[in-house]
């Protein structure tokens, strides 16, 4: 892990910034490529990965912030370590749903352009956590490709699972199935196998993780995957997905 990349007198490039833009700049590409093929506004994806990105990194800062209100300094809200998953997801969807509104966009086009977009950000957002060391690393363990990081924004001596990678490998496999599905499958039908498929990847690295249970013998996160894994479930058994998939043959 290399939380720094390099400095230049006092600037400094971090991992984290890099890698995060370099997710939003994949996503951009594959949102543009999916909205002009579904709607022919590939102009679009610009401004919406811009609104994600914004509520997105907004959304998950405010709600890490105020998960550790009772710890954390009133500076840390704007520091480059902290950011909480479902935080961004509300933050990032919100912003995009807005906009989408503005512009009167087509939603199912829009959530079936977004579904494989999605997957591959989270994927490659996921490295950035790996190189800065922000504390989304796992429990201890024990295995061959266990690791320390003893250098990390959260610095930890002790060998433990690293979860960014398995995310990222998750991710980029679920990227893969929706891709080579995205003309086979309705818009809806696609985003909600990309919300079972992720909620069912972040449900499962929650065991590994350090996150503490609050329901159940459930961490938060493994709540919240749940919920969009439901939900994912409910928009590909919907009588609208079915509709699309027999009517002329061709997915929305």
């Amino acid at each position: 892990m290399r939380p720094v990349l390099f400095e230049l007198g006092p600037l400094e490039l971090r991992s984290y910034g890099v890698f995060v833009a370099l997710a939003f700049v994949a996503a951009w590409l594959v949102l543009r490529s999916e909205l002009e093929r579904r709607v022919g506004r590939g102009r679009e994806a610009g401004a919406l990965i811009l609104a994600a990105a914004v509520g997105g990194l907004a959304g998950a800062r405010l709600y890490w912030f105020v998960e550790h209100a009772s710890t954390a300094a009133p500076g840390e809200l704007l520091s480059g370590a902290g950011f909480t998953w479902y935080g961004g997801v509300i933050g990032g969807a919100a912003a995009v749903l807005a906009l989408a509104w503005l512009k009167r966009l087509n939603a199912d086009a829009l959530l079936g352009a977004a579904a494989p977009a999605l997957a591959l950000g989270y994927g490659l957002g996921r490295i950035a956590c790996q190189f800065a060391g922000d504390g989304t690393y796992g429990r201890p363990s024990d295995l061959p490709w266990a690791m320390a990081y003893p250098e990390g924004e959260v610095p930890t001596t002790e060998r433990v699972h690293p979860t960014p990678v398995y995310e990222t490998l998750a991710s980029l496999i679920i990227f893969a199935l929706l891709w080579r599905l995205r003309r086979r499958m309705s818009a809806l039908g696609l985003f909600g196998l990309y919300l079972v498929a992720a909620g069912a990847e972040r449900f499962l690295v929650e065991f590994l993780r350090r996150n503490d249970e609050v329901a159940f013998g459930l961490t938060q996160p493994q709540l919240f995957a749940l919920g969009l894994a439901c939900l994912g479930a409910l928009l590909l058994a919907g009588p609208s997905v079915r509709r699309a998939e027999l009517g002329s043959g061709r997915p929305a």
